[in-house]
């Protein structure tokens, strides 16, 4: 059985990719290991699921109050084909 925070993480990151459909995947779980611990070596793999259940609330607070049509930054340029400095 999966135990209730790791549910509601999925729960979560469902209507998260919802509100940023042009987020990879990847890109969602960088971004918010980052909101939730910061940038180091190990992010992602000392994250525990109760803190990345908190970066996604504040991600979604934060998707949720912007003006409808802003992307997410970084996503426009792509869209428009331009090429990233990072490799995919």
């Amino acid at each position: 059985m999966i135990n209730p925070v790791r549910q509601e993480v999925l729960r979560e990151l469902g209507r998260l990719s919802e509100l940023a459909p042009d987020l990879r995947f990847g890109q969602l779980i960088a971004n918010l290991a980052f909101l939730a611990a910061g940038p180091w070596d190990q992010t992602l793999w000392d994250l525990e699921d109760d803190q990345l259940l908190a970066a996604i609330r504040q991600h979604l607070a934060d998707l949720a109050g912007r003006p409808p049509g802003v992307a997410e930054p970084g996503t426009a340029a792509e869209a428009a084909g331009h090429a990233s400095s990072r490799p995919r």
